[in-house]
């Protein structure tokens, strides 16, 4: 079986060493075997897991989340139903977080259009933003 020190699980997955290093110690990645160097192992289980943890990261989903999600992820006989319940909710969260952009977007298209300033001290956009605080 090929094993991986933990800079070729970090290249390989895309997570860097300290986060693998973080995942353990909040328990995303159990404590791989060490070798007779005392350095981490890692196997291909092990690299699917972290490259799991970083798509899942990736859209979004907080470390709890994920940690719910790899537990159902290594039972999978488990009922499916908390696993579409958590992907709800971080969909409702994206959704959301997309209609907060939307807005900004729109209200920074507005400052832009409406600055034609050739002074800051005069400047829609800056006293847009001052206007938000």
């Amino acid at each position: 079986m090929k094993t991986y020190s933990i800079g070729e699980a970090a290249r390989h997955s895309g997570v860097k060493v300290p986060t693998i290093r973080y995942y353990e110690i909040i328990g995303l990645m159990p404590a791989p075997p060490r070798a007779d160097n005392d350095r981490r192992v890692f196997d291909h289980v092990a690299l699917e897991r972290l490259t799991f943890i970083r798509q899942a990261r990736t859209m979004g989903f907080e470390t709890k989340e994920i940690a719910a999600l790899l537990s159902f992820r290594d039972n999978p006989r488990q009922s499916c139903a908390k696993v579409d319940e958590i992907a709800h909710t971080r969909l409702n969260d994206i959704e959301e977080r997309i209609r907060q952009l939307q807005t900004l977007r729109d209200e920074l298209k507005i400052m832009i259009e409406s600055c034609a300033s050739e002074r800051v001290g005069d400047c829609q956009i800056i006293g847009g933003i001052s206007e938000r605080c």
